[in-house]
């Protein structure tokens, strides 16, 4: 019997290497992009707090990708380090950009309210209508707290004077027959009309829009309801240019026991409200 002799397997050829891993450049990339992003929002106000946000993001994402660089796993080295870079030069300008818009923001507060306090309410005096010849009543129109702001109240066909040269009157009150389908009139009360005339004697416009007009009847002051029919109570409207006049007649509904009728007109949010007491 013959042996047949076995000898080693032959070579198929050299081992395979390891494949190498593709390089991870995401964090230096992503340091970069974010790092732009924070300077420009760094110096928007009333962004730059982003612009903070997104630089510290940067510079974390810069230094972990320069740890990356060193340890062969990214090569973006100079990618991450720009992140790096551009992350804390965000910070500073947000910073920076937050003080400048604080500051900013400071400085119009103050000057609004150093306006309002040197606007204040505008005072009134009083010339006297009724056949006083516009004798000044109470001090001069300069005076911020005269008028109505002490508590005084004129009589039909006083004129109110304010700083600025607004002046409005009061005509004396007449019996007023409300329209069958009128809004505000109670059947049993009464119903009186007054005139109110706005002068412009100041130097701007003088805008009716905020102007209000209310009373109040008797002498425990009840809400003299305002009366609207399709002739009366539109009120004004639009503006009186300097050296013009305006004109409109309001009605109110009174209890019929009401001896008196005290009328109010605010000519806007800046002004005294001014006060006629009217007989009835």
């Amino acid at each position: 019997m013959s042996q047949q002799m076995y000898g080693p397997p032959p070579q198929t050829g050299a081992p395979v290497p390891p494949h190498a891993l593709p390089p991870r450049n995401g964090l230096g990339t992503a340091a970069l992009i974010l790092g732009i992003i924070g300077v420009v929002m760094g110096v928007i106000p009333f962004m730059f707090w982003l612009g903070g946000i997104l630089g510290i993001i940067a510079l974390i994402l810069g230094l972990s990708g320069r740890g990356k660089a060193k340890r062969g796993e990214a090569t973006n080295k100079g990618t991450a380090t720009a992140g790096a870079v551009l992350g804390p030069v965000a910070v500073v300008l947000s910073v920076v950009m937050g003080v400048v818009t604080f500051m900013a923001v400071d400085d119009a507060v103050k000057e609004i309210n150093k306006s309002v306090s040197e606007t204040g309410e505008k005072g009134a005096g009083a010339k006297d209508g009724g056949g006083g010849g516009g004798k000044e009543k109470a001090g001069d129109d300069g005076a911020a707290d005269s008028g109505a702001a002490g508590g005084e109240t004129y009589a039909a066909g006083d004129t109110v004077v304010y700083d600025d040269g607004v002046q409005v009157t009061v005509s004396r009150h007449t019996a007023y027959t409300p329209g069958e389908f009128a809004i505000g009139h109670t059947k049993g009360n009464k119903a009186y009309k007054v005139t109110v005339t706005v002068v412009n004697k100041g130097e701007e416009k003088f805008d009716t829009a905020l102007l209000t007009v209310d009373a109040r009847a008797g002498k425990d002051g009840k809400t003299a309801e305002s009366i609207f029919d399709d002739k009366i109570g539109q009120g004004f409207n639009g503006t009186v240019v300097p050296g013009r006049t305006a004109t409109a007649e309001f009605a109110f509904d009174t209890p019929a026991g009401a001896k008196t009728l005290e009328v109010e007109v605010s000519p806007g949010w800046s002004y005294h409200s001014s006060h006629w007491n009217l007989g009835l």
